[in-house]
């Protein structure tokens, strides 16, 4: 398990920004208690299509500051919601159609206040934390999303 961030609330356990595949029960396993009975998550997935078009593949890319955003982030719910614990772990690079992009989740005492976190910190995650996606579609057009 990675060493706490002293500099976090002692509720955010994991946060990362990974070339490499990232792996569910790695977040599950850092949010591990006996004093929660909530644990939600979420694992965002790499779709065969948007816009009505077959996507190829895609490619994340990250801002120099996006760990530090993701961190804030993380740091915002852990005090903002009544939760034992908050993960989140983004992957960066080349993914193929299925591959996992994103996972985070939350625990706390009851679901509904987990479920809420969790949402939160998804939703804050990707509005505010500079990363980048480039998709390929199958005819042969692209796009970005995300930039400024």
């Amino acid at each position: 398990m990675p060493t706490p961030d002293r500099t976090l609330p002692d509720a955010v356990r994991l946060v990362a920004l990974r070339e490499t595949p990232l792996d569910v029960a790695e977040v599950v396993d850092a949010l591990d208690d006996q004093g929660s009975g909530g644990l939600t998550l979420f694992v965002g997935r790499v779709r065969d299509h948007d816009h009505g078009l077959g996507v190829r593949g895609l490619e994340y890319s990250a801002h120099p500051t996006a760990l530090e955003a993701l961190r804030r982030v993380c740091a915002e719910v852990a005090e903002g919601y009544d939760v034992h614990a908050v993960a989140a772990v983004h992957r960066v690079g080349r993914l193929a159609i299925g591959d996992i992009a994103v996972v985070v989740a939350t625990t706390s005492a009851h679901r509904g206040t987990a479920f809420d976190a969790s949402r939160s910190l998804i939703d804050t995650l990707k509005a505010e934390v500079p990363i980048w996606k480039h998709q390929q579609f199958a005819d042969g057009t692209e796009e970005w999303v995300g930039t400024p």
